[in-house]
């Protein structure tokens, strides 16, 4: 039976990350256990039927095998553990003993019979690009994919590549995001879908580092691969929408602002509305500023913030949560804000007219000023 022997971070390191894929609750049990196997390498799985995440390591495998052990217990257990050499043998009645410096336990463990294959993905379309970028572009489009599950296929972020760049673009019926990254390396032009859960496992995989992480499209999955650790997940099936034609361009009001200034004013004027009493954040733009307001039984709460431009005293309400996160979000220190009328969409883009991300919100409809 499985026997190996490695260092207590590396064991938690790859505990960790598998776990992010375990089935919380399952009627398959082995689900909510990770796969251990021993051979050359040590291999750990955790898969929930949606997604995969496999991380194979160095470690002294004595006693090729494979196993299951319940992920809360065997988490828990080796996040414990003295900073020292685990050894790790399963025997034929299914215990382990684990021992670690003076500390040892002895847990149950399931056959790996009945733990389903992962998805296998054929490398039929692939793309290359830095792990820091996929993170930042993660972080900065995840925030607009929607919950709702009426439209499963908006409930991802769609992958278009193309022309040497990375598109990546996520929608919930009230906000869309644009990220655009030039690319290292691709196998050609091409789309998909991927879901918002995998990209939020997926960024706490990735590093801050130039290191690559490769990405392959199958027919019907798609496999993130990061140094030792691969992703597998189900490809989103269904019509992305049209979001080119969705972004409203030509807009006649152009103003330019201070990203943090705005994020901050809107803040303030945010203390008056909660999730009992809501109300949209009021801006006016006039020459040069924003006068932004909102209302409701908590009170009243007014801020001016500077702005570059002339609004031409147009008024348009925001949800304040969708306005702050488009801001918040934009990797820019200034944006340029394009708008239209009081019931048309916001468009957040860089100042310097460049298309590196874009952003969207719909206004909400303003009652008459008291």
């Amino acid at each position: 039976m499985l026997r190996f022997s490695c260092e207590k971070a590396l064991l938690q390191s790859a505990v960790n990350t598998v776990s992010r894929a375990v089935a919380a609750k399952s009627s398959i049990p082995a689900l909510e256990g990770i796969l251990v196997e021993g051979s050359d390498r040590l291999t750990m799985s955790g898969y929930n039927m949606q997604t995969g995440i496999r991380t194979a390591f160095e470690a002294e495998v004595h006693e090729e095998g494979r196993i299951v052990l319940n992920a809360r217990l065997f988490g828990e257990i080796i996040r414990k553990l003295p900073d020292d050499l685990v050894v790790f043998a399963a025997d034929e009645k299914y215990m382990v003993r684990l021992t670690c410096g003076d500390a040892s336990f002895d847990i149950p463990y399931l056959s790996a019979e009945d733990y389903p294959d992962l998805p296998e993905v054929e490398d039929e379309q692939f793309v290359v690009l830095q792990q820091r970028t996929l993170r930042e572009m993660i972080e900065q489009c995840a925030f607009a994919v929607s919950t709702n599950e009426a439209r499963p296929v908006h409930t991802g972020a769609l992958f278009e590549i193309g022309g040497g760049r990375l598109t990546m673009v996520a929608v919930d019926g009230f906000r869309l995001a644009v990220r655009r990254e030039p690319l290292e390396k691709a196998s050609g032009e091409f789309s998909f879908v991927a879901p918002g859960s995998a990209l939020n496992e997926m960024k706490s995989i990735c590093g801050d580092t130039e290191d690559p992480v490769t990405v392959m499209l199958g027919r019907r999955h798609i496999l993130f691969e990061v140094g030792g650790t691969q992703l597998i997940c189900r490809r989103l099936e269904g019509e992305f929408l049209d979001y080119r034609n969705a972004i409203p361009r030509k807009n006649p009001i152009v103003v330019t602002a201070e990203t943090r200034a705005l994020i901050n004013s809107i803040d303030r004027v945010s203390v008056v509305i909660s999730d009992k009493l809501k109300s949209p954040v009021r801006c006016r733009f006039e020459a040069d500023r924003v006068l932004l307001s909102a209302r409701t039984g908590n009170g009243e709460a007014k801020d001016v913030c500077p702005l570059a431009g002339d609004g031409q005293e147009l008024e348009i309400g925001f949800n304040n949560r969708y306005l702050m996160d488009a801001l918040k979000y934009a990797p820019a220190d200034t944006v340029s804000i394009e708008l239209n009328t009081g019931v048309s969409p916001a468009v957040i883009v860089p100042t310097d007219g460049s298309d590196k991300f874009l952003y969207m919100v719909l206004p909400v409809r303003l009652k008459s000023a008291e």
